[in-house]
């Protein structure tokens, strides 16, 4: 299509998010989309989201660790409330430092390759806790994990969405977080196996060590499948590397579909956004709302508290006395974020982004509050044997009878999981890949797993001392007010983004439209009428 005539279609009307005028777009979009063949894709984004396992593995490594090295034998390795504090929140503070680091990385290196970085300090803080003779190598082990994960975090969700076409790139933005989940899962299932079943089966001392060996496998499995995995092709294009990235988006969508006319728009955006970013076009609209809308959404999302609960979940449910064992407890929960991961990936592109923000934000809000209200009217014969206890301390109690009213804290922690999986969680990181600007998206994703991890690390830090101050059921009320928060967010300030070009999305922040809820509004108009 020749330039002259696609002027016109670059118009947006005044009254919708509208790119291209919309008849136009189904037909040319439907079209092509039923034409590519989607399995080489599927296999890039698998390899990469890789890393997002192994991310979940690590992010929950303290919670069935740290109840084992509190009575660990040797004092050089236990662990009391402060080291134990320390162990489960210094893996965000790696995290925020690999999102700085990342800033640079995925405009140098590429997306692919930062991905392929972030194996060597995976793999060197598996090995230093795998073999750890004193907490400071513990510690250190964290640290290298965590910063694998902050550029895995910045990396992968950019990499998955430069490479897909808007009819799967919902659904596969959501791989990240289904991965995640997946690698929290086995780490919670190995952690049972290889503390208990295991000595009985094998007659060894299989211990948490062995946690941190198996936390190897999907590192290696990652780097050597991304070796023959290509680059993004925006990536490439900026990197004046065309012939290249002709190549890489002819093995991404097939070479037997028309994937030309999809270069050459990828090719005229990035033209127009050739330049590196400067102090002043800061300023720009274009630039500073999406990159703010991306870095709050990253801010609010931790504060609703999901770190901490996943970081501590076996302690948590300790301490309220969950009829269950707190291993199962933490297992079903895992189920339950898999499962909810599973529905935001399949409902992303048919419902839009903004309904699962506020179904999401809604179920943390109930959720938390339940948990808080709850824990504060616990009735005293269920408190007695651990009101004097430390929440880390009281993990390594025995579990006590107690009757059904105790599941009301698993069903809690259940549905928080589940809200914050169906939307929250992984629409979040799908949002700042897509609404980001290419000539920003590097600095701007780093930026905003800084913003992330370093308010996770704040919490996390601060959970057990606030806990052991002021108990239990303030920092889940906190949490519930912050949900309240998210929803008044998400009216407000996002756009929709379903359906949507990457192409399209920067061009809509382009307008500079005074209300994105008046064009959510429009978009909402135009399903109904359809």
């Amino acid at each position: 299509m020749e330039p002259s005539a696609r002027e016109p279609l670059l118009r947006k009307t005044s009254s919708s998010y509208q790119t291209f005028p919309g008849s136009t777009v189904r037909r040319l979009d439907s079209k092509y989309l039923r034409s590519l063949h989607n399995k080489r894709l599927y296999l890039a984004v698998f390899a990469a989201v890789l890393g997002n396992f192994s991310f979940g593995f690590a992010l929950v490594y303290p919670s069935p660790v740290i109840p084992a090295l509190e009575a660990h034998p040797s004092p050089a390795l236990r662990l009391d409330q402060h080291t134990a504090s320390w162990f489960g929140s210094v893996f965000t503070l790696g995290a925020a430092a690999g999102g700085l680091s990342t800033m640079l990385l995925n405009d140098c290196l590429g997306r692919k390759l930062s991905i392929m970085f972030s194996a060597l300090p995976s793999v060197v803080g598996y090995a230093l806790m795998a073999g750890a003779q004193g907490v400071w190598m513990l510690l250190l082990g964290r640290v290298l994990t965590g910063y694998a994960g902050g550029v895995t975090s910045a990396s992968i969700p950019v990499y998955i969405s430069e490479i897909s076409h808007p009819g799967v790139r919902g659904m596969l933005g959501a791989c990240p977080q289904i991965m995640a989940v997946l690698g929290s899962l086995g780490l919670y299932a190995l952690g049972k196996y290889l503390g208990v079943q295991g000595q009985e089966i094998l007659g060894l001392v299989l211990d948490w060590r062995w946690l941190a060996v198996a936390g190897e496998v999907p590192v290696l499995a990652m780097i050597i499948l991304l070796c023959f995995m290509p680059n993004s092709p925006r990536f490439l294009l900026s990197q004046g590397q065309e012939e290249e990235a002709l190549r890489s988006l002819c093995w991404l969508r097939g070479r037997d579909t028309d994937y030309a006319q999809e270069y050459e728009q990828i090719k005229d955006s990035v033209r127009k956004q050739s330049r590196r970013i400067s102090c002043a076009e800061i300023k720009d609209p274009f630039i500073y709302k999406p990159i703010l809308i991306a870095g709050v959404m990253r801010f609010l999302q931790q504060l609703s508290g999901v770190t901490c609960i996943l970081v501590y979940l076996q302690s948590i449910f300790k301490k309220t006395s969950v009829i269950l064992e707190p291993q199962y407890d933490a297992a079903l929960v895992g189920l339950v974020r898999l499962f909810s991961v599973a529905i935001a990936a399949v409902s992303m592109d048919k419902a839009g982004r903004k309904i699962l923000l506020f179904v999401s934000a809604g179920v943390m809000l109930v959720s938390n509050l339940t948990m808080g209200i709850y824990i504060y009217y616990m009735p005293d014969s269920h408190n007695s044997t651990i009101s004097n206890q430390t929440l880390v301390s009281s993990a390594n109690l025995p579990a006590e009878p107690t009757n059904y009213i105790t599941l009301i804290p698993l069903l809690a922690t259940m549905f928080f999981i589940m809200g914050y999986a169906l939307g929250w969680g992984p629409i979040t990181w799908l949002l700042m890949s897509e609404i980001l600007p290419l000539k920003a998206r590097g600095v701007a994703s780093g930026l905003c797993v800084i913003v992330s991890w370093l308010t996770a690390f704040t919490l996390t830090q601060f959970f057990l001392p606030v806990v052991n101050a002021f108990g239990l059921e303030v920092p889940f009320l906190f949490f519930a007010v912050i949900s309240a928060g998210n929803i008044l967010f998400t009216g407000c300030c996002v756009p929709e983004t379903k359906g949507r070009s990457l192409e399209q999305i920067e061009a809509f922040f382009r307008t500079g439209r005074r209300s994105f809820m008046r064009s959510y509004e429009n978009i909402i108009g135009e399903v109904f009428s359809e």
